[in-house]
């Protein structure tokens, strides 16, 4: 899945502002297209294709003229939202900073459903398909691979069609209560390891309790694989 990085900046080149003396609106917006155009080149690189149109600028805006190129970047996740904030600043002997709400659309590939899907059903290939939608148009995000989806838990009822989200899937228990386990005691290079029985349901990642089947005593162990659970050596 995919995970946008809030520094995204981009300097603006400020010789127009210098040779005007004020930054105005329009060098403002100017700035703003720059960042925007840059951002959309670097999400072709990944088959996003981004629209955009910055926002209404006051043209009356006068602010004190900047010795320094104009920052501009976003303070909210473009992937989340199709009106993103950008801010526009000066580091220059005058600082000054102002924020402007761009319309952007982000179309890209997404994991749909390819038939209904019923709670606690694994993800198969078969269930789903790859469509462009607007990636942005949902603040829960979206799935890209299928990589990523295959082999999940579905957690609530998805009709044909629906994009695939994070929050629709959970990672399916790696080990159930009864199960037998290895059990790896692990201190830097050097591990060891035991039978032992897990007394709980547990997904990777997740701690649960088993039981030592060789000393009898229960510990709490975080689970790395299926079938498999790992704790510090003392």
């Amino acid at each position: 899945m995919r995970t946008f990085i809030f520094a995204f900046t981009l300097t603006i080149s400020g010789t127009a502002a210098l040779a005007d003396g004020l930054s105005t609106a329009e060098q403002v917006r100017q700035a703003s297209i720059r960042f925007l155009e840059q951002f959309a080149a670097e999400q072709a690189q990944d088959n996003y294709k981004v629209e955009f149109e910055p926002g209404t600028i006051d043209n009356r805006l006068a602010l004190a003229q900047c010795t320094r190129p104009l920052d501009v970047k976003f303070t909210s996740d473009p992937f989340r939202t199709t009106h993103p904030s950008l801010q526009v600043s000066c580091k220059g002997e005058q600082p000054w900073r102002m924020y402007v709400t761009a319309d952007v659309s982000i179309l890209g590939p997404a994991q749909v459903a390819a038939r209904p899907l019923a709670r606690g059903e694994r993800i198969t290939p078969a269930m789903i398909g790859t469509e462009t939608v607007k990636v942005n148009a949902s603040r829960r995000g979206i799935i890209r691979t299928p990589a990523e989806v295959i082999g999940m838990e579905v957690r609530r009822p998805v009709q044909t069609g629906t994009v695939i989200t994070p929050d629709i899937l959970a990672a399916p228990d790696a080990v159930e209560r009864g199960d037998h386990v290895i059990i790896t005691a692990k201190s830097g290079t050097f591990s060891v390891s035991s039978r032992g029985k897990a007394l709980a349901n547990a997904a990777v990642g997740e701690q649960v309790l088993v039981e030592n089947l060789r000393s009898a005593r229960t510990i709490k162990a975080r689970v790395v694989a299926p079938g498999h659970v790992e704790i510090p050596m003392q």
